[in-house]
């Protein structure tokens, strides 16, 4: 028998696999004769065990059949192409373009797919050598947002794209979910699909455009797949849904639903929305499935025309002889340890029975260990070149031609399984047997019914230094929920394409440790699927939080599972509910999560061949069934959902059952959470930081700040507050760990941000420096003005310091504002013989004048205005100016108290009242003269 690659070459057009003298990882074509001249008798060994091991891995792919593929290569310098391929598919309310065989050629599917001006470029490639075989299949997804798409650059030292971000992780998981159920089983290569955003225009979103990109290129590849997938997002304005809306409308949307399914089924959905009804997501939910219906039947006429043929041969299945081996052994001994009720000693159980049974067919001659072939596989023919005679090699020798294969009788093969192969009939044989338990006996592995929730127990407070704390506990699944209240300063910064740099208010943050499975693993950075878990819980609680309006702190959720035996990520959201209570945000309503599970083909057990809803699944029931859909709300609608199907999808009818089904465990889940014990405190915890919201006028903000930024540090040095966060609407956020460095910061800003009026009266008003032009006096703390050298005396003065000093206290006139908001002062004007002004003030008549002190003040965050009069006062030496001593005595102090409001938070909506910070408010006293001099007014002082 005659082995000639460059034949497999005439039948596969591309090979992924370096060989000497080429690149390593680009597309090769195989090595034909024609690279070795004859004369060069003698072959390096490696290239011999190249062109061995060449004839094993593609004999499968060299004799598939081509269909009619071959009619669209391209002749010349580029055979063996595709040619370029473009097509239009509806895409909503308008129309994506498709093009293929344009980029990426090497690939076994690429796919460029345009909406608007934004571009996706997706490839899919799949390993040469099948790998070892398992359970899960061998898919990896990547996605990536590259920022020269919207024209800018990364941030940082190498201003390059770095690790994958959170939220691209999230589109890669919404890429894999729904192809993962569509591919065969026993197919082992394993598979890679890579999809960039090359062009965005701020207005078509990338990730569901990448959904769908994705299903094309893998139907269009070699990879073996049952249906081709797409996927959609549905918004709700006002009452009406929008397929694929842009991001503008997204802006208005109650809902945010990405749908991905086939032209039949539902593979899988996910989204967010403001306690939407059931029925109105089952609506949602179908005017997406129409969209993905009619881009899979666009897709299956180009995968016609120019699709690449599946290698369905190289997928591999256990022999069906071991399944029935496996039952035979296993039978009622897997049935009594499916019955444990515990996870870890029904998990020792079964790995003991896995094992027995391993060798129970060792002994029997069924399993030869460390060997790994099957009777099932059959050796393909070779091909034979019929053009030239065969030559005799002499051992160890191999000629610059075709390698020459001396023929070998076929000895015969005995009957043997692979270890794997065992593990993994006995898994199925396992579900198998678990699905009849619950069909038959309407019993699960811990004893519950279908419809039946497992025992809950919750407690807040647990720890003491925490702002707030709860431990939520579900049957064997436990939540730990911390929550910590900081300022701005605390809150996480997203840079992404769609929106440049975003600052999140609340963030909720899922860690895994392997300890809550009772097992080894890795410590590190989040896995996939812990940033995936985060998210749906984070989106949960979103929508039952304050505004920020209402609550201004940073809210960090940390949810660490301790136990996990099912929906941890729904434990996530009813301890995190609690723990919001107990740091004492004040949420709208209480959140609760479930998580749903089917058992699709009930006829095959004796079953009515309805589907079988369960509720509150466990981890086995997960891994054997046939949906895990995780639904959070309350009790009058959804908040967050996500679903996945191992199986071919499932239909409308299905899911609102299971709906349905959800809302029935939600509402008793909230009954149960009202026994926590101890209850959440519902208050801020004394480790809490103080948050005063101040409203000045815009303009002033500048004067907070200050040149550089150093009034505002000055003002954090000598108060001791933690942070001052200014925003250009004229809100002012101080931060303190203690009340009396918060009122000290807000008088200090209040009097700098105060409206002073020309005429004022400032009365002991202290020298805060001297300059040879005059000297600068502090008409209140934080505010100066200059009073010139010729405004400090009636007559001539040479020098400031010839008759003041730093410290001394004056009495000065305001006489001007400049543009800048620079103080004018003058003394001078309040001397006896200067001249009187035109001004709106009051005069002072001999203190007969009837005097009375009266302030007015307003909220924190609205301006605030003092107003002061003189009551019998007495004739000062100077005439008609009042003693500054007999003023100082005879003030009091303001009528109205000001109350400190200590907190308020995120969410868009509502505005929710915290009652319980109500009562707990301090007050204090404000009064009209200052300890370094009185601030004297004739008519208003405005302040604020």
């Amino acid at each position: 028998m005659l082995l000639n690659p460059s034949n497999i070459r005439s039948k596969y057009h591309s090979i992924h696999h370096p060989f000497p003298g080429s690149d390593n990882g680009r597309k090769v074509s195989p090595p034909s004769r024609s690279l070795w001249p004859r004369r060069f008798r003698f072959q390096p060994l490696s290239l011999l065990s190249w062109r061995s091991n060449f004839s094993k891995r593609y004999s499968i792919r060299a004799l598939a059949e081509d269909g009619g593929a071959d009619s669209n290569l391209a002749e010349g310098p580029s055979s063996g192409f595709l040619q370029p391929f473009t097509v239009k598919i509806p895409f909503g309310d308008r129309h994506i373009l498709v093009e293929t065989g344009h980029m990426g050629r090497q690939a076994s599917g690429a796919v460029t797919v345009t909406d608007g001006e934004t571009i996706v470029f997706t490839s899919v490639c799949l390993s040469d050598v099948p790998s070892e075989p398992s359970d899960f299949f061998p898919l990896s997804v990547n996605y990536q947002e590259r920022f020269s798409a919207a024209g800018r650059t990364s941030g940082g030292f190498f201003k390059r794209e770095g690790r994958t971000k959170d939220h691209e992780v999230l589109i890669c998981r919404l890429i894999d979910r729904p192809l993962r159920p569509t591919m065969l089983k026993g197919f082992y290569h394993e598979t890679q699909v890579l999809s960039w955003v090359l062009s965005y225009d701020g207005l078509h979103s990338p990730d569901c455009l990448a959904v769908t990109a994705a299903g094309i290129a893998i139907a269009l590849s070699e990879v073996p797949n049952t249906k081709t997938i797409a996927g959609v997002r549905v918004g709700l304005i006002g009452d009406k849904f929008i397929v694929n809306p842009t991001m503008k409308e997204m802006e208005n949307s109650d809902l945010d639903l990405v749908l991905a399914g086939t032209d039949s089924a539902i593979l899988m959905i996910e989204g967010y929305c403001n306690f939407l009804p059931e029925e109105k997501l089952l609506h949602a939910v179908e005017v997406g499935q129409e969209a993905v219906r009619a881009i899979c039947k666009e897709v299956d006429a180009l995968v016609k025309k120019c699709g690449k043929p599946k290698i369905v041969d190289a997928v591999k299945l256990p022999p069906p002889e071991l399944y029935k081996h496996v039952e035979e052994i296993a039978g009622d001994e897997l049935v009594k340890v499916l019955q444990i009720k515990q996870k870890i000693p029904r998990r020792k159980a079964l790995t003991s029975l896995e094992d027995r049974i391993l060798t129970i067919l060792t002994e029997k001659g069924y399993v030869a260990k460390d060997v790994n072939f099957t009777t099932a596989e059959t050796v393909p023919d070779v091909v034979e070149d019929e053009d030239e005679d065969e030559e005799v090699v002499v051992d160890g020798e191999v000629d610059e031609g075709d390698v020459h294969i001396k023929p070998m009788p076929r000895k015969p093969v005995p009957l043997l399984f692979s270890e794997v192969d065992v593990k993994l009939v006995f898994k199925e044989v396992s579900s198998k047997f678990l699905r009849r338990r619950i069909v038959e006996g309407g019993k699960r592995s811990d004893g519950r019914t279908p419809d039946e929730i497992r025992p809950i127990n919750s407690r807040c407070g647990l720890l003491p230094r925490a702002h707030g704390s709860a431990l939520f506990t579900r049957g064997e699944t436990q939540s730990l929920a911390v929550v910590t209240l900081g300022d701005k300063q605390m809150a996480q910064r997203i840079d992404s394409l769609e929106v440049g740099d975003e600052w999140k208010r609340f963030y909720l943050q899922y860690t895994f440790p392997p300890s809550s499975v009772g097992e080894v693993g890795r410590i590190g950075a989040p896995s996939r699927r812990e940033i995936g878990h985060g998210m749906l819980a984070e989106r949960a609680l979103e929508p039952t939080l304050p505004s920020e309006d209402d609550f201004p702190y940073t809210i960090r959720v940390e949810s660490t599972i301790t136990e996990s035996n099912g929906s941890s990520s729904m434990a996530s959201v009813c301890g995190g509910c609690l723990a919001l209570q107990d740091a004492g945000v004040p949420i709208k309503s209480p959140i609760v999560g479930i998580a749903m599970g089917m058992v699709l083909d009930t006829q095959e057990f004796g079953g009515d061949g309805s589907p079988l809803i369960l509720s509150d699944i466990t981890g086995s029931e997960d891994a054997s069934g046939d949906m895990d859909f995780k639904v959070a709300g309350n009790e009058d609608g959804i908040t967050a959902f996500q679903m996945d199907i191992k199986v071919g999808g499932i239909t409308l009818p299905i899911m609102r059952k299971a709906l349905l089904q959800a809302k029935d465990g939600r509402k008793l889940i909230l009954g149960e959470m009202l026994n926590c014990s101890p209850p959440p405190s519902k208050s801020l915890s004394k480790y809490a930081p103080l948050i005063l919201v101040m409203k000045v006028q815009p303009e002033k903000i500048n004067l907070i700040i200050g040149t550089g930024g150093k009034k505002v540090k000055s003002i954090i040095e000598e108060t001791g507050v933690e942070s001052i966060d200014t925003e250009d609407n004229g809100i002012v956020k101080i931060t303190a760990k203690d009340l009396s460095s918060l009122e000290k910061t807000k008088a200090i800003i209040t009097n700098l941000t105060m409206v002073p009026t020309i005429g004022d009266i400032y009365r002991n008003c202290q020298i805060k420096s001297i300059a040879p032009y005059g000297v600068f006096v502090e008409i209140a703390p934080g505010r100066e003005g200059l009073c010139h050298i010729s405004e400090l005396s009636s007559s001539w003065l040479p020098k400031a310091e010839d008759a003041f000093k730093v410290g001394d206290l004056i009495d000065v006139k305001l006489t001007e504002v400049n543009d800048k908001g620079q103080l004018r002062l003058s003394r001078r004007a309040l001397m006896p013989d200067a001249k009187p002004e035109n001004d709106n003030t009051e005069q002072l008549v001999n203190g007969s004048e009837d005097a009375s002190t009266s302030a007015e003040s307003s909220d924190l965050d609205g301006p605030k205005k003092v107003v002061i009069r003189l009551k019998d006062e007495p004739e000062s030496s100077e005439g008609s100016m009042a003693s500054p001593k007999s003023s100082s005595t005879e003030q009091t102090k303001l009528l109205k108290k000001r109350s400190v409001r200590k907190a308020t938070s995120p969410a868009k909506d509502r505005v929710y009242v915290n009652k319980e910070k109500v009562k707990r408010s301090s007050t204090r006293e404000v009064s009209s003269n200052s300890t370094k001099g009185d601030t004297l007014v004739n008519g208003e002082a405005k302040i604020g």
